[in-house]
């Protein structure tokens, strides 16, 4: 992986990005305000479903409001942060915090859209599953984070060390 990592990283694409020093800041900051906006609307969700906030709104009303922001926010965070990959290609690949964090991403999307099939249904979505998925999402920023420091996180489980 290392092998194609660096191959990636000195195509003209990664060296256009990297070398627009204005352009990773600008991506970086774009993902982590979808980050913002995907967490808190899961956030709201979950929140419906342990029957503390819009409790006055059916769950399939409140599903429709957030699932729109859910599904644009995931899009710009895919979009985002495939340049983004392709801008750091090694330091991404060689990073157990970003594989972990694909891996938690994948299960988060998925959670998310369990619970949105049994908030649709207006049916009661189950207070285990709600709660997994926010942690999985405060998971993936955490491990989002952590990638920039992944020998300090990890020590001899990186990648790096």
């Amino acid at each position: 992986m290392e092998q194609f990592a660096q191959w990636l990283q000195a195509t003209q694409l990664s060296v256009a990005i990297q070398s627009t020093t204005w352009l990773i800041p600008l991506l970086q900051s774009i993902h982590i305000v979808m980050i913002g906006v995907v967490f808190v609307a899961v956030l709201l969700l979950v929140l419906r479903v342990l029957g503390v906030a819009r409790t006055d709104e059916p769950p399939s009303v409140v599903w429709a409001h957030f699932a729109p922001w859910i599904k644009r926010g995931v899009t710009v965070l895919a979009l985002t942060g495939l340049v983004l990959i392709i801008s750091e290609p090694v330091r991404e690949f060689t990073a157990l915090s970003f594989w972990l964090k694909m891996l938690l991403l994948a299960l988060g999307i998925a959670s998310i859209a369990a619970l949105g099939s049994a908030l649709r249904r207006d049916g009661a979505a189950s207070r285990p599953l709600a709660v997994f998925t926010l942690l999985l999402w405060l998971a993936v920023i955490f491990l989002g984070r952590a990638i920039a420091y992944d020998v300090e996180v990890w020590g001899a489980l990186s990648f790096k060390a």
